[in-house]
């Protein structure tokens, strides 16, 4: 039987079979019609989010054409067609990106991937409504310059697997409170694995953050450095990070020690807790050795590859823990920074079991004693640095052995012994090796000798050798070393001259220093040098013409040497970017080049004693309005002549000016007004004339020392001068300075109290204790006020005595008159007091005996009356010269008598003499008397003792035999330990 269709049912099934049809055509093409307008929606934001952006270097210039997904940055699905990814990062040499984020990111409904990183939003707020991108998987905005708080709404991300929001901010916005973000919006990234919140303000979050951040349990890394986090939990508030393996938290400022639970974190690798101020010992993390074992069994530490605790204040010893460290099986610690701490102790040889270390960075300790041997064992160690420690004894030659080893510096340490070829012969990836001390002390312990025929198999680029002697003779096993770009060879009894192959080395140094040995000959000028680079010959016998080298030497320091000749005419054109020139100490004759003034980067100007002459040129024009840099000028000990120039108004940054001992004249250089933050002024043993101007102690209010003696000026001494709240030095000596001392000297502060001043170094000449003493290092510590040598008159001001912390007060070869001030004792600091010639009268204060400090007294030549004090320091001060010629003194030590005083004191012969005679006599017999009574007390009550008990004198002599054995044991084990190490 045939069915026979009806009509109805053979189109009802011709519809149905064209439904099916078109449903597999439109499955089997990918849905072309949905595709289409999807693209199309999401082509167009692209575009909108491109109007809105700045795009200086024109990177989205592919932005065109109907195909978005050939565009630069915009990654799609190759199975539907959909933006899946934007990667607008910024590169280096890409420009940023700026300007808005357009709302019409939200169209592109199948984004996981958002990159904006490194770019410049100028401190515009993070976008809200990133927040409803909820595909996304991948979201950075780390360095993109935003602003602001970050937005809550990223907690609606519950995709997100790594969010990095490292320094999201403008630099200008973030002291703003607005920056300052909570931690309450990670809640809902349940599936975050890698979070990165370097730099963000946290402090909002400092009581919670461990809480919070416990709360994602799929969290594997977790970057916090730097979020002003000032509290590190004792303990772990839940169990739930498990997969934590990189924790980073450095830069918070703990200030506690290391708690336990960061340890027992099972599947931690990396461990940053540097600059976060942890005291204590590292032990602290771990109650006990048994913990130490525990954690070392359950897996916790030999997982570590990275353990950084540099930059705190930790202290103890690190032996325990690199025992068990070195314990495991298998220890995975490649990483081990512990530098900057107080750590101390010995390095313990089973260091040399972490048989995967890389780096080992323990610089800026106390740690002591010598390298273990073992370090020979860590076969892939590639950094090693022991510097600023208390280390001592030889350098091992296991070092050696190491031939991943890139980077060694053993530097201030106390090393002794030979350092030979042996101990770098297979160093074979050798690039930076430091072995020096700042100490220019004649004792070197430590010597290089290394024979002048080894070649080396490595070439080093850093090589510093200080302090240590590798003289006589210019290192040869150097010759073959033609990538060096840093040579310092500073204090190393190096002398000859600078051979020719180091010259045919053809390198480009960054830095050369040959400093502080006895190199001589002339410099040759084919030296090369790289860009800002620096050269020190310091301390040598160089001779000849000064050398002119690359125009990318940035530091010339030249001083102490025998160069002679001008200084060159085009100095500054063929150096120009000099910002430190030193050339003092040296024979160098002719006129200052005018070319020095187009050096506009110069910081630091030295040409002191030379023999230069002639006028100082108008040097320091303002260039197109820019103001010059100089800082340090110091032209003092040369024949310069001639007023100062009035250019040198124009260094409105200048802090130290050094112009003594020249012949320069005129009047007080008015153009000095615009030096405002002036603190060393010396223009002493010059011509200067005139008045002292009152507008110093206005327009150099920051002025340290002001010494202005051996020059011609007269009148006053402006009482301006006092308002110098910071002067610690004032030299006026040796001018025609006329009128009465100003009593408000007194109210100098810096004299009279212990004021914290800045600790700064410069060379001055003081006049102190009689004597002309030179001063660098602690000139800073001299408080000094020399009048002395001028038509001064009236009396003694009382209120110097105000200035407790005062050294030096010379008022000598005035005219003043009246009474040394009563409380003169109240200067407890003083060591060097000189009032002679003078003419002042009355007593000298009782209060003077109380100066402790005082080791120089000149009170001569002057109208003194009375009894001279004695007591306390002033008994030693006993040469007659200190009261000469005041005729109405008496008293010891002059030989002039006080009334009252017993006439037969000082009688020759007298009865007195003999009675001191026979004192002295008696006290001898008595003395030699309680001698012997002592002696022989104390031999025979022990040895009496032993003759008489004669179990006492059996067990004496026993104790005797038994040390006698003890002693014998030490040496025969050290020897054969020293024959061991020398295998005989």
């Amino acid at each position: 039987m045939v069915y026979q269709f009806s009509n109805a049912e053979t189109n009802m099934a011709t519809t149905i079979a064209s439904v099916h049809l078109l449903f597999l055509v439109i499955m089997t093409s990918g849905l072309p019609f949905h595709k289409a307008a999807g693209i199309e929606t999401e082509k167009v934001a692209l575009l909108k989010l491109k109007q809105g952006l700045l795009d200086p270097s024109h990177r989205l210039s592919s932005w065109v054409g109907d195909d978005c997904c050939k565009w630069r940055g915009v990654v799609c699905s190759n199975r539907t067609g959909h933006v899946i990814k934007l990667n607008l990062r910024s590169l280096e040499d890409d420009g940023k990106f700026g300007g808005e984020i357009s709302h019409s990111l939200l169209d592109l409904k199948y984004l996981n991937y958002l990159d904006l990183s490194t770019n410049n939003f100028e401190g515009t707020k993070i976008p809200k409504f990133i927040g409803s991108l909820e595909r996304l998987r991948y979201l950075n905005l780390s360095a993109a310059s935003f602003s602001g708080r970050i937005p809550p709404q990223l907690g609606n991300l519950s995709r997100l697997i790594y969010l990095d929001l490292k320094e999201y901010f403008d630099l200008n916005a973030y002291s703003d409170e607005s920056s300052q973000n909570d931690l309450q919006w990670i809640s809902g990234l349940y599936s975050l694995r890698h979070l990165n919140l370097e730099g963000a303000n946290l402090s909002r979050a400092s009581a919670y953050w461990l809480q919070a951040v416990s709360m994602l349990p799929s969290l594997s890394e977790l970057h916090l450095s730097s979020c002003g986090l000032s509290l590190l939990p004792p303990s772990l508030p839940s169990s739930n990070l498990t997969s934590l393996s990189v924790l980073v938290l450095s830069n918070n400022g703990f200030n506690s020690t290391i708690p336990q639970w960061l340890f027992q974190l099972r599947n931690l690798v990396h461990l940053d807790l540097s600059f976060d101020k942890l005291g204590g010992s590292i032990l602290n993390a771990f109650p006990n050795r048994t913990s130490l074992e525990k954690l070392k069994k359950m897996g916790s530490l030999c997982k570590l590859k990275t353990l950084i605790l540099s930059e705190n204040d930790l202290n103890g010893e690190i032996t325990e823990l690199i025992d068990v460290l070195s314990g495991c099986n298998n220890s995975s610690l490649e990483h081990l920074n512990l530098g900057f701490n107080k750590l101390g102790g010995v390095l313990p040889n089973s260091i040399g079991n972490l048989n995967n270390l890389q780096s080992l960075l323990l610089w800026e300790n106390s740690f002591v004693s010598s390298i273990p041997i073992s370090i020979g064992n860590l076969s892939n160690l590639k950094e090693l640095y022991l510097s600023n420690n208390q280390m001592s004894g030889t350098i091992p030659e296991t070092l050696g052995q190491l031939n991943e080893l890139v980077a060694v510096d053993v530097s201030e340490n106390s090393w002794e012994g030979v350092l030979t070829e042996s101990h770098l012969s297979n160093l074979k990836n050798l690039k930076e090796l430091a072995i020096f001390k700042f100490s220019l002390l004649p004792d070197q312990t430590l010597v290089i000798n290394i024979s002048s025929e080894w070649i080396p198999p490595f070439k080093l680029k850093y090589l510093s050798l200080r302090s240590c002697q590798v003289g006589p003779k210019f290192p040869a096993w150097l010759r073959n070393q033609n990538e060096l770009n840093i040579l310092i060879l500073r204090n190393t009894r190096i002398s000859g001259t600078i051979p020719d192959w180091f010259l045919k080395l053809d390198l480009e140094l960054e830095q050369l220093d040959l400093g502080y040995n006895q190199l001589s000959g002339r410099i040759p000028n084919s030296l090369k040098f790289s860009s800002q680079s620096s050269v020190y010959l310091i301390w040598n016998h160089f001779s000849g013409s000064l050398p002119l080298w690359s125009s990318n030497v940035s530091t010339l320091n030249l001083r102490n040497n025998s160069f002679s000749g001008p200084i060159p005419w085009d100095i500054g054109e063929r150096m120009p970017i000099l910002t430190e020139l030193d050339l003092s100490h040296n024979f160098l004759t002719g006129t200052l080049p005018v070319s020095i003034g187009n050096l506009y980067g110069l910081i630091t100007l030295y040409v002191s004693n030379n023999y230069l002459s002639g006028e100082i040129p108008e040097l320091w024009e303002l260039w197109d309005g820019v103001p010059n840099l100089l800082v340090h000028v110091d032209l003092s000990n040369n024949n310069l002549s001639g007023e100062l120039p009035t250019s040198v108004g124009s260094l409105t940054v200048l802090i130290f000016l050094f112009l003594s001992n020249n012949h320069l004249s005129g009047e007080f250089p008015s153009a000095l007004q615009n030096c405002t933050y002036l603190r060393n002024l010396d223009l002493g043993g010059n011509r200067f004339s005139g008045n002292i101007p009152a507008w110093i102690g206005r327009t150099m209010p920051s002025l340290w020392i002001l010494r202005l003696r051996s020059n011609l000026f007269n009148g006053s001494i402006p009482s301006q001068l006092c308002s110098l709240s910071s002067l610690h030095i004032l030299d006026l000596a040796q001018n025609n300075l006329s009128g009465s001392i100003p009593s408000c000297l007194g109210n100098l502060s810096a004299m009279a109290s212990e004021i914290e001043l800045f600790r700064y170094e410069s060379q001055l000449t003081v006049l102190t204790k009689g004597r002309e003493d030179s001063y660098r290092n602690i000139l800073y510590l001299v408080n000094s006020i020399d009048l002395s040598n001028n038509a001064l008159s009236g009396g003694v001001p009382e209120g110097l005595t105000n200035l407790s912390f005062l050294g030096t007060l010379n008022l000598s070869i005035n005219h003043l008159t009246g009474k040394i001030p009563d409380k003169i004792g109240s200067l407890q600091r003083l060591e060097t007091l000189d009032l002679s010639r003078n003419q002042l009268s009355g007593p000298i204060p009782a209060g003077m005996a109380s100066l402790t400090f005082l080791n120089h007294l000149n009170l001569s030549h002057n109208n003194l009356s009375g009894r001279i004090p004695t007591g306390n320091q002033l008994q030693a001060l006993d040469d007659p010269s200190i009261y000469r010629d005041n005729l109405a003194l008496c008293g010891r030590p002059i030989t002039a008598k006080c009334p009252g005083d017993d006439e037969t004191l000082n009688r020759p012969g007298g009865d007195d003499q003999d009675e001191d005679e026979d004192g002295a006599e008696v006290e001898m017999k008595w003395f030699y008397m309680s001698m012997g009574t002592g002696f022989v007390v104390g031999f025979w009550g022990v040895c009496g003792t032993l003759l008489i008990k004669e179990s006492w004198r059996h067990a004496y002599f026993r104790l005797v035999y038994d040390i006698k054995e003890w002693l014998l044991l030490v040496i025969q084990l050290n020897l054969a330990r020293l024959q061991r190490k020398l295998n005989l």
